[in-house]
């Protein structure tokens, strides 16, 4: 029992253990891109899943996602990968179809506590209307877990990541802050309340604002995770536009105003800050709020760029869902900076 007790649940997880986006482009830029006709999204483009051709009508969504606990319950942990893992097939506008695990985990611990990581993503999985094929498994000296999961859509009906237009206004489907909020409960800083915030949103799918979005006229889609609202806002822009954030208007939790003020941060988010933050322009935006839009989200809402005459119906029907959302910015023509913030 000694040495079980060496073996920490909780250290640092979720989106923020993800590789930093300026080493992540330097590797996958010296990858080779192959010509395929039917690979209609790979990853030059930055964006959140693979969708491949199949027949005319349809092609099947691509993506996996692994990370380590950002929680202290095993099962909630394994709801959050779930959730995280099937969001980036929603961001695309497809529909979940199948689910493979992905566990890293050590030999010495408890295998009940794997059992619960596993059935919290079962429930998640089948709550996306998926099924659990499989799954693949090593021994590690820490925890990690995930899944890889296979979409449909229609070839005609992909929503890609940077394909939004001037005019566009950008709705926000969840809540900001889960990082700060996460890290702030590991040095035992965060209150119940502001975790319970935190772990609704982290377990909710992306399922049912997609469902919203599907009737609407969107012209691009992503998900918010471990490069923050700002670093996956550019991938969006994607150098052809700039856009306009209203402090206002952004949805986040708000004790991690509160923690971030505090510096309560994340490393990952000062990672997000040193890609992203010469391309940002604040306009009198306090310190805690430049924080919470680095911040790294696990499981994070649906970034969409919503055509005008659109938007109205949108954020109102995604209010109905009653998860804290937001009409939180426009997209403009290129400017000087890629992002403006304003109060």
């Amino acid at each position: 029992m000694g040495e079980d007790k060496k073996i920490v649940f909780c250290k640092s997880g979720g989106c923020s253990a993800k590789l930093g986006a300026g080493l992540l482009r330097h590797v996958l830029e010296k990858l080779p891109k192959k010509t395929e006709p039917n690979l209609l999204v790979g990853f030059d483009g930055s964006d959140d899943a693979a969708v491949y051709k199949l027949t005319e009508d349809m092609a099947i969504v691509q993506t996996l996602d692994f990370f380590p606990p950002m929680v202290k319950d095993p099962y909630i942990f394994g709801q959050i990968a779930a959730a995280n893992s099937v969001s980036d097939i929603y961001a695309m506008g497809g529909e979940v179809r199948t689910a493979l695990n992905i566990v890293c985990f050590p030999e010495k611990m408890d295998l009940n506590i794997l059992g619960e990581i596993l059935r919290g993503g079962a429930d998640k999985i089948q709550e996306a209307g998926g099924v659990l094929a499989g799954g693949h498994s090593i021994a590690d000296e820490g925890i990690k877990y995930g899944l890889s999961v296979t979409g449909v859509i229609h070839p005609e009906h992909i929503i890609r990541n940077n394909t939004c237009e001037p005019g566009d206004v950008l709705i926000l489907t969840k809540p900001l802050g889960v990082g700060i909020v996460t890290a702030a409960d590991r040095v035992n800083a965060a209150s119940e309340g502001a975790m319970k915030k935190s772990v609704r949103s982290m377990t909710t799918l992306n399922k049912y604002a997609a469902e919203v979005l599907k009737s609407l006229k969107v012209h691009a889609c992503t998900d918010i995770t471990g490069f923050g609202l700002l670093g996956h806002l550019m991938e969006m822009l994607a150098e052809r536009c700039s856009a306009t954030l209203f402090m206002n208007g952004i949805p986040y939790i708000g004790e991690a105003w509160t923690y971030a003020a505090d510096f309560l941060i994340t490393g990952a988010g000062q990672k997000n800050r040193n890609f992203v933050g010469d391309r940002v322009s604040f306009e009198n935006i306090p310190f805690p709020m430049e924080e919470i839009l680095f911040d790294p989200q696990t499981s994070g809402g649906l970034l969409a760029a919503v055509a005008p005459e659109d938007a109205t119906k949108a954020l109102i029907a995604i209010q109905r869902l009653g998860m804290q959302c937001g009409r939180i910015g426009v997209v403009t023509e290129w400017q000087n900076k890629s992002i403006i913030v304003k109060k």
